[in-house]
């Protein structure tokens, strides 16, 4: 096999000749063999460094520290990994010592290997461009680092949304579809009060709508960079305008309205905008995850339980029951919430233990809230595409739950008053029998008079009917 050799200032080391990365990453694929998952599983990340490092190019560019010959090149190995390709040239592992410095250094080695390529020269003639000298230009990967993920996070919540806003579209067609469709509430596990299944998944649909609302407002904080704060935010090595420019850049490339902070000091070690997305995410988990819990308790039976709903049967439940079929969507949405809660502690504690002018965890923070967004949205999506979207109600059933339920007396308790509400509620508990026959044996109500009081109308637009 084919090398060339590459130093740093530990010594030097050979380089396959078919390699664009150089020394350093190397060094960072033998030290981090951690959770054997690469950079380059995220291509957002990857994405997201070209930009940033196309946007400091043009910066420079335009303020005469870089050639445009070098300057051009530069941008345009930008340009195919922002169209996809050398992405597999990004082997680091997702979590990593040293603040992103190993990625980051990953990002220019291939960006300058690759540029000379573009420049008609070979692999490893740094001379003409280097890693740090000319693709990290203006920069220190305390500033690159952090913006180049935000961008990404920005980009990936992007797809959550699109997934939340799908299932939620499906909860709102289940609300419309079982509009009529009486059943009884129920508050602490027991029965409460009459109400629709159309309801019921009404207000799913209205829950994940506030969530998304709350994704957005999250996601807007990602938009705060610190592009052009380099070391520790003071701006050394970095000209006048550099940030100004390199932002605009940016913003123009993207689409998505980046601004400079206020203070780049805070900016750099400031990690508060990843607690609030964590956040926000652990939100949108739990609730879903109850949405899932509440999905499983309505199918459960089918004849012991409540056998409310039927979940669409995606595969045989057990390898000794025959027949059992069990509920596997809304589970696997279960066990996602709850990785989800336990990244959002890794999120926290590994903000809090950013010590003065940098936090160098980072790497580990990018991790799980890139990986808990992925499985957030996929989540979403399989929970509608696998579940939702086929979930039919037992009519008949709900009804019948309805009928012989204590709790039905609340609805009658207007009409029929408190005594004889109670007189019924006590009867029926005594003999097992149904309040429904009951207040009709009793002849306190006509079944025509009962029925319009129990119809779907007016569970769902209750108002109040005189006998």
């Amino acid at each position: 096999m084919k090398t060339r050799k590459e130093h740093d200032f530990l010594g030097e080391r050979e380089i396959p000749s078919d390699i664009y990365y150089g020394v350093q990453t190397l060094r960072a694929v033998e030290n981090f063999t951690i959770t054997g998952t690469q950079i380059s599983s995220c291509p957002e990340m990857i994405n997201a460094l070209a930009y940033v490092k196309k946007a400091a190019a043009m910066a420079n560019m335009e303020l005469g520290i870089l050639s445009s010959e070098t300057g051009k090149a530069i941008c345009g190995a930008c340009d195919e990994i922002i169209s996809g390709k050398l992405h597999e040239q990004f082997p680091v592992d997702c979590i990593q010592g040293g603040a992103g410095t190993s990625t980051n250094m990953n990002a220019n080695e291939v960006i300058a290997n690759r540029a000379l390529e573009l420049m008609g020269h070979e692999k490893g003639e740094y001379k003409y461009c280097h890693p740090n000298n000319h693709v990290n230009c203006s920069q220190s990967t305390n500033d690159a680092y952090p913006t180049a993920f935000r961008l990404a996070l920005y980009t990936k919540l992007g797809t959550l949304i699109e997934a939340m806003e799908y299932l939620q579209k499906g909860f709102a067609a289940k609300g419309a579809e079982f509009a009529d469709v009486l059943k009884m509430g129920r508050t602490q596990l027991q029965d409460a009060v009459p109400m629709t299944l159309g309801q019921e998944f009404s207000a799913y649909a209205t829950t994940l709508g506030e969530d998304i609302k709350r994704v957005c407002e999250a996601r807007k904080l990602l938009t705060e960079i610190n592009l052009g704060a380099t070391a520790i935010g003071t701006g050394i090595n970095a000209p006048d305008e550099y940030s100004r420019i390199a932002t605009a850049a940016l913003k123009n490339m993207t689409g998505i309205d980046f601004e400079t902070s206020e203070n780049l000091v805070e900016a750099t070690w400031d990690t508060g905008a990843y607690v609030q997305v964590s956040g926000v995410m652990k939100r949108v988990a739990v609730k879903l995850s109850k949405i899932c819990s509440d999905l499983r308790l309505l199918s459960s039976g089918p004849r012991t339980g409540l056998n409310e709903i039927n979940l669409p049967k995606m595969q045989p439940g057990s390898s000794i029951m025959p027949g059992k079929v069990n509920p596997v969507i809304p589970e696997v949405v279960n066990q996602v919430a709850y990785d989800i809660i336990g990244k959002d502690v890794t999120v926290t504690m590994a903000s809090e233990n950013g010590q003065l002018e940098l936090n160098v965890m980072e790497p580990v923070i990018a991790n799980a809230l890139f990986n808990g967004v992925d499985m957030l949205h996929r989540a979403c999506r399989v929970l509608q595409d696998r579940c939702v979207q086929g979930i039919t109600a037992n009519r008949e059933r709900c009804r019948q739950l309805v009928e012989n339920s204590i709790g039905i007396i609340t609805a009658l308790n207007p009409i029929i008053g408190y005594e004889k509400s109670a007189g019924v509620a006590k009867e029926a508990l005594e003999t097992g029998g149904s309040v429904y026959e009951l207040v009709l044996n009793h002849k306190i109500l006509d079944k025509s008079k009962l029925d319009e009081i129990l119809s779907a109308e007016n569970m769902m637009h209750p108002r109040f009917i005189r006998n």
